[in-house]
């Protein structure tokens, strides 16, 4: 994989910290049915199941309706439940005041250990508060890198956005790109702001923000199908899911233009249509990886007494490029749902 993306220095430790954590996936997960609640898939795996007593552990998101994405981060959560012998309780909501009394639920469940999404980390803050006060340990993973440290989590599993995005626009730069336009499909995400800003930073070309709604495809389709007719300049769409970077697909086709489509983010689909060369490239943040060390590493702090990246740093599993020269290798895993 392309990962020329200069990261600050003070990224190496973490990235040795992620390779030593993979280790553990590779000697001890195993896979779980994917339609079974995360709960019932713990219990009924047993492959290398740890002896320790059984905890209960809650993965709050918040993952929008229909985003496989998120299949990909609870796939990797479920299997570390199994092998830590971990009761998983996943949940899920875009809206942040529901994310936030999906946490409250859990604190007054009891569970054990917390794996928390900061899409919109203002919202989070208090709920965060009252778990830490209830002496329940609490990881981020996926989106809150600027603020995990600030609300107080143990551990951070994830990707920094926008050297991500810094990469981004240093790709395209490289495709002769001239003119873009950044689609941001959850106004708020914190996350996704990020990732624009990043491409916008680096890419020596113009960037315009267009911003969709991404729970609604249809609407998605034509949003982009308009701007692409409005203004033929566009040379490529850059999108911030697999699902909208497919969806954009379309709108290039409806608007009968040449733009070409770039994204963050990956699923089995949009691994084929790099392989396909209908998408040009696309960042992978392994997702699978944070579903998996995010509850692996309240397992290893309870038992252990372990925490990742010394309780300064994150630990970071993105970005690397998937473009057509590694698409195949990526694709084995993808129809695993690892990737």
């Amino acid at each position: 994989m392309d990962r020329t993306l200069h990261p600050r220095s003070r990224r190496i430790a973490t990235l040795v910290t992620a390779a030593a954590a993979s280790v553990l996936l590779v000697a001890g997960c195993s896979s779980s049915g994917g339609g079974k609640k995360a709960e019932e898939s713990a219990d009924n795996a047993s492959a290398g199941k740890a002896d320790t007593p059984r905890m209960t552990v809650a993965l709050v998101t918040h993952a929008p309706p229909g985003d496989t994405f998120w299949d990909t981060v609870r796939k990797g959560a479920q299997a570390a439940a199994a092998k830590d012998n971990i009761k998983l309780i996943y949940s899920n909501d875009a809206n942040a005041g529901n994310q936030a009394n999906l946490v409250q639920n859990a604190i007054t469940q009891k569970v054990d250990g917390i794996a928390v999404t900061l899409a919109k980390p203002d919202a989070m803050k208090d709920v965060v508060g009252k778990a830490r006060s209830a002496g329940i340990p609490v990881v981020g993973l996926n989106s809150g890198l600027s603020d995990w440290k600030k609300l107080g989590l143990m551990e951070f599993f994830g990707q920094d956005e926008s050297v991500a995005g810094e990469a981004f626009g240093k790709k395209l730069n490289s495709t002769g790109a001239k003119k873009i336009a950044c689609v941001i499909h959850e106004q708020g995400n914190i996350g996704l702001t990020q990732r624009c800003s990043g491409v916008k930073k680096t890419f020596s070309g113009t960037t315009e923000i267009l911003y969709v709604n991404g729970t609604d495809m249809p609407s998605v389709k034509s949003t982009i199908t308009a701007k692409l007719k409005q203004d033929s300049g566009i040379d490529h769409v850059v999108t911030l899911g697999a699902p909208i970077a497919l969806t954009a697909v379309q709108s290039v086709s409806d608007a009968g233009s040449k733009a070409k489509v770039a994204t963050f983010d990956l699923n089995k689909d949009l691994v084929k249509a790099v392989q396909d060369g209908t998408i040009e490239f696309a960042v992978d943040q392994q997702p699978y990886l944070q579903g998996y060390l995010a509850v692996d590493s309240l397992w290893l702090y309870k038992n252990n007494g372990n925490y990742s990246g010394g309780g300064e740093q994150p630990v970071l599993t993105g970005p690397a490029f998937v473009d057509k020269s590694n698409a195949d290798t990526v694709a084995k895993f993808a129809a695993k749902g690892t990737r």
